[in-house]
């Protein structure tokens, strides 16, 4: 008979374990989840190139009482967020939130380089009563730098003025600001001047990639045809980035630099101080009488003169 009345309390007190421990998991019954890229864990938020994605996730509650969920997040690349700070969720309901993470500077880290991001839920309430005890869950992801292509071109300014029918160089200088290696893809020059004319100096900006913050350069010869009239030209030049073509992107920068035209000199200082000594000696000539009118007059006066000095002789003697 003892041994009856221990067996049917033993069952009776697994019984009410059980049940317990049912109700239990019943209580707990919820989950935290991330709405992953094209619901592949495996694949990574990648970062815009202002710094800045949003990551959705998602509260699933089947329990049988209503939770409150207070959420903590942790951010890589020393990355700002904004997300919900806690959340009551009913029962047998999903309720999906965004956290948005922004300013990341993305031109400082190597692109692809990846980092882990985390979200963690803490369940602090049940029916709007504390719960000290509750359960917590924790979720990742990973979070990508992406590839930023950019490079600068910059035009030196010619030293001056160039004459019709001579050239000048102009230092094209490209510079690789992106966060990953890259190069000149294709390069355009273009002018408004139609007796304007480039060589192909540039060439050699297309052999090569450029390094993280590097730059290459390369000389441009600018010349004018001896028939170019005065005007100022614009010489315009475009770099494409050679990376973003191989990915089917087109990404370039250009700069102008302007350039003076004048005409030819007509004639040198030497031919004309000729001509000036020249002229000079016409009008002093030109000035001076004419020797022999000098000579007439010179001739009459003596004449003139002659006569009379011999007849007073002649009445001295007399």
């Amino acid at each position: 008979m003892r041994l009856i009345s221990i067996l049917i309390g033993t069952i009776l007190m697994l019984s009410v374990f059980g049940i317990t421990q049912s109700k239990a998991q019943e209580l707990d019954s919820w989950e935290l989840g991330i709405n992953y890229p094209e619901e592949d864990s495996t694949n990574s938020f990648l970062l815009s190139e202002e710094g800045s994605v949003e990551v959705g996730f998602f509260v699933e509650n089947s329990g049988v009482t209503e939770i409150t969920v207070e959420f903590s997040y942790e951010i890589p690349f020393s990355g700002k967020h904004e997300g919900t700070e806690s959340e009551t969720i009913q029962s047998g309901t999903n309720e999906t939130f965004e956290l948005v993470i922004s300013e990341i500077d993305v031109f400082s880290f190597e692109a692809g380089k990846t980092e882990k991001i985390s979200i963690s839920a803490t369940v602090i309430a049940r029916q709007g009563v504390p719960d000290p005890l509750g359960s917590s869950k924790s979720r990742e992801g990973d979070l990508e730098i992406p590839v930023i292509y950019d490079l600068s071109v910059d035009i030196s300014d010619p030293f001056g003025p160039i004459n019709a029918g001579t050239d000048t160089i102009l230092t094209v200088i490209v510079r690789n600001n992106g966060n990953s290696e890259d190069g000149v893809g294709e390069i355009e020059v273009d002018d408004d001047c139609p007796l304007l004319t480039t060589d192909n100096g540039l060439d050699s900006l297309l052999v090569g990639n450029i390094g993280l913050g590097k730059s290459k350069d390369a000389d441009l010869r600018v010349s004018a045809s001896e028939s170019h009239p005065r005007r100022n030209c614009d010489v315009t030049v475009t770099v494409h980035s050679k990376m973003a073509m191989n990915h089917g992107k087109s990404v370039y920068s250009t700069d102008e630099a302007r350039i003076s035209v004048e005409p030819p000199p007509t004639g040198s200082p030497s031919s004309d101080d000729d001509e000036e000594s020249e002229s000079i000696e016409d009008s002093i000539q030109s000035n001076l009488p004419a020797p022999g009118f000098m000579f007439v007059g010179f001739s009459f006066i003596l004449a003139i003169l002659s006569p009379r000095s011999k007849i007073h002789d002649w009445e001295t003697l007399e």
